[in-house]
C-alpha cells in the first residue's frame, strides 16, 4: 500500500506531477525520443500573480528556459501546494519548455476560498489563457497532473479553452459516485478534508484515522475530527445524481473536449476506473478528429504511479517502473514542439501484465480479441469462508441450495488497508478476511495452464435480504500454489441504487434481485497452477461506509440493523463473474 512504503508527503509530490523518476535502462515501456533536443539552464520566478475572470489572484511559479525566445507551456495547477515542483519545473525547463506551477483558488498561496473541483474548470480556463498571452510563450499549451491535478484538467478542457493544445491526465478521479456509488463519500476521504482545509497542508498525524472512520454519523464525521468542513455537509445532502453535482461532472461530456489525451493510471490504483472509462469515452465518442489521438497506458503501480515495481508481497520486476517523464516528454515533444517523438506511431494501448511481468501492446481498449468467459459459482449451501465449499467455475449450476450469513454492520468485514485516503487497498494477502462465516467465499481449480484475465469485470449476482437496503461487495483474487490469495479488484452495489445513482429505492426483504457488480479492470496472468476465486460479502470496510440497512438516510444514520443475506447460484439465478479472458497474439 501506498503509506506502507512512502510518507504521505512523498505520495502527494507523485501525483501531483511533481517529482522526476529517473530513466530506467532497457525498460520495455519506454523508447528513446527520435530526436536530441537543446537543453537550456533554469531560470525560476516565484509567486507570481495571475488574475482570474472574478478578480481573484492565483500563485504560479515558473520554471523557464534562461534563453531568449518563446517556448510551449506546460501548467500544473494543485491543490497541495506548488512548493514541491523544484525537480519537475527543472526537468521541463531543461528540456525547453516553460513549467508552470500553479496553486488552485484558496489553497497555498492563492486567494480565494478552496471548494474542491466547483471553482477548477473556470480558473484553468483563464490560466491556460493567460499562459499562452505571455511574452516566452508560443501560445501552446499542455497540462500535466495526476488525481486532483487529472480530474480538473478534464473540468477545463470541456470549456474549451482555445490555447490548450494537449493534457496527460494520470490516475484521474472519475465523476460522483462512479468511484463510490454509495451515495455518501468513503469514510477515508475524511482525511483528504483534512489535508486540504485552509491553505496549507494540514497535520495529518493529528488525528486518529481509524476511530474517526468509525463516527457515527457520517454527517458529523468532520466534526469529530476537529474540524468542520462545509463541503463534507454539502456533498452529503445530495445521496443521488442532481443537479449538485452537474458542475463537477465530466465524463457525460466527452464530445466536448477537443484535444489529445494521454492517459496513465495503474491497476492498483485506487481510482482506478476513471482512466480506462476515459479513454473508452474519448475513442468512442470525443470528437471525430481525436478519437485516434489518444493513448492509455497501465502499469502496475498504486495511486503513486510509477513509484514502487512491488506491493506487499508481489513483485513485478525491473521493468514495473519506467522513464516516465521521458515517456511525457515524448508526447509534448510532439504536440507542443512539432517535433516526431515517434509517440503516435507507437500502438495505443500499452498495458503491464501482472504475472508475467511484462508490458504489451494492444490496438484498443478493451482488447478485441477478448473471449468473455462466465464462471459460475457452486456450492452444497456452505461457501462461507475459505474453509467452506465453494466452488468457481464455467460449469452452469443446476439444483443448488443458496448460500446464507448474517451482516451485522457493527462488524463489517474489513477491506485491507492503511487509514489513510493516499491508497486504498493494495496487493494484499486476504486469508485472514476470508477465514470468517460473512464471507462467501468460491475457488477454481488449480489451472492446468497460464490464463489472462485482462479487462473491465463484473459480477452478475443474485441474492435477497431480510433488510431494506442493504450492500453486496465482489472481490476476484489469484491464489497462488501455498495459498496466497492475492488482492486484484473489487468493486460493490448498494441495494437501493441497483438501478443507477440518479434513482433511490429501497428493496423488498425477502425478495430475489439482481444485481450488477463493477469490480473495475485489472490484467492478471493467472499461472498454471494458480487458482481462480471470487469472494462475495455484504461490506468493506473502511473503503466503503457501513450500511446501516434500516433504508434510512445513510448519512445521518445512527442505529445499525444486523441482516440476513441469501445468495442464489441455480439454473434460474446462474450467479457469475464475466471473466474478459485474452489468449495470446497470434504470430
Amino acid at each position: 500500500m501506498k503509506n506502507r512504503i512512502f510518507p504521505l508527503i512523498f505520495l502527494v509530490s507523485v501525483i501531483a506531477g511533481f517529482l522526476v523518476f529517473p530513466a530506467r535502462s532497457g525498460s520495455e515501456a519506454q523508447k528513446p525520443a527520435v530526436t536530441p533536443d537543446q537543453t537550456f539552464d533554469l531560470k525560476i520566478e516565484f509567486n507570481v500573480r495571475v488574475k482570474m475572470r472574478d478578480g481573484v489572484e492565483l500563485s504560479a511559479d515558473l520554471y523557464r528556459p534562461d534563453a531568449e525566445g518563446k517556448f510551449p507551456v506546460i501548467l500544473s495547477r494543485t491543490p497541495y501546494t506548488k512548493t514541491g515542483a523544484l525537480k519537475s519545473g527543472r526537468y521541463w525547463a531543461e528540456h525547453g519548455y516553460v513549467f508552470v506551477a500553479m496553486d488552485v483558488r484558496g489553497r497555498g498561496d492563492s486567494d480565494g476560498v478552496f471548494v474542491p473541483y466547483r471553482n477548477d474548470g473556470r480558473d484553468g480556463y483563464d490560466a491556460i489563457e493567460w499562459c499562452a498571452a505571455q511574452p516566452w510563450s508560443t501560445g501552446k499549451v499542455g497540462t500535466t497532473g495526476g488525481s486532483y491535478l487529472g480530474r480538473i484538467q478534464w473540468l477545463t478542457a470541456v470549456l474549451q479553452p482555445p490555447h490548450l493544445v494537449t493534457m496527460a491526465a494520470m490516475v484521474t478521479p472519475s465523476d460522483p459516485f462512479v468511484e463510490w456509488p454509495t451515495g455518501t463519500h468513503l469514510p477515508m476521504d475524511i482525511s483528504w478534508f483534512h489535508l486540504t482545509s485552509g491553505h496549507l497542508s494540514q497535520n495529518m498525524d493529528a488525528v486518529d484515522w481509524t476511530k474517526i472512520q468509525k463516527h457515527l454519523p457520517l454527517y458529523t464525521m468532520d466534526e469529530a475530527m476537529g474540524r468542520p468542513v462545509p463541503a463534507w455537509k454539502e456533498d452529503l445532502d445530495h445521496p443521488q445524481l442532481d443537479a449538485y453535482w452537474e458542475p463537477m461532472r465530466y465524463q457525460n461530456k466527452y464530445d466536448r473536449v477537443k484535444v489529445p489525451v494521454l492517459h496513465i493510471s495503474g491497476w492498483y490504483d485506487d481510482e482506478q476506473i476513471g482512466t480506462p472509462l476515459n479513454y473508452i469515452g474519448m475513442t468512442t465518442r470525443g470528437p471525430e478528429d481525436v478519437r485516434n489521438k489518444q493513448k492509455i497506458m497501465m502499469g502496475p503501480w498504486p495511486h503513486a504511479i510509477n513509484s514502487t515495481s512491488k506491493l506487499g508481497e508481489v513483485d513485478f520486476g525491473p521493468s514495473g517502473t519506467i522513464d516516465l517523464n521521458g515517456y511525457l516528454k515524448r508526447w509534448f515533444d510532439y504536440w507542443l514542439k512539432g517535433q516526431d517523438s515517434g509517440i503516435m506511431s507507437d500502438p495505443p494501448v500499452r498495458i503491464f501484465v501482472m504475472g508475467e511481468n511484462k508490458w504489451t501492446d494492444e490496438k484498443e481498449w478493451p482488447i478485441a480479441r477478448t473471449s468473455w468467459t462466465k464462471y459460475y459459482i457452486h456450492s452444497r449451501g456452505r461457501a462461507n469462508s475459505l474453509f467452506g465449499d465453494g466452488v468457481l467455475s464455467p460449469d452452469l449450476p443446476g439444483a443448488e441450495p443458496t448460500d446464507g450469513y448474517a451482516c451485522d454492520p457493527e462488524h463489517p468485514v474489513p477491506f485491507v488497508t492503511e487509514p489513510s485516503f493516499a491508497q486504498i487497498g493494495s496487493a494484499d494477502d486476504y486469508r485472514s478476511v476470508e477465514r470468517r462465516d460473512d464471507v462467501l467465499v468460491y475457488t477454481s481449480e488449480p489451472l492446468p495452464e497460464d490464463l489472462t484475465v485482462c479487462g473491465p469485470i463484473k459480477v452478475q449476482l443474485y441474492g435477497s435480504s431480510t433488510a431494506k437496503d442493504t450492500d453486496f461487495m465482489g472481490l476476484l483474487l489469484d491464489v497462488w500454489p501455498d495459498g496466497f490469495a492475492q488482492r486484484l479488484i473489487d468493486g460493490m452495489v448498494r441495494a437501493r441504487y441497483r438501478d443507477g445513482m440518479e434513482m433511490s429505492s429501497l428493496i423488498e426483504p425477502g425478495k430475489i434481485y439482481a444485481y450488477t457488480i463493477d469490480l473495475w479492470n485489472t490484467c492478471q496472468t493467472f499461472k498454471k497452477g494458480h487458482r481462480i476465486r471470487l469472494q462475495i460479502a455484504s461490506s468493506a470496510f473502511p473503503k466503503y461506509d457501513r450500511n446501516a440497512q434500516t433504508g434510512e438516510d445513510l448519512a445521518r444514520a445512527t442505529k445499525l440493523q444486523i441482516s440476513n443475506q441469501k445468495i442464489c447460484h441455480d439454473k434460474a439465478h446462474p450467479s457469475h463473474v464475466v471473466l474478459p479472458i485474452v489468449p495470446p497474439k497470434k504470430s
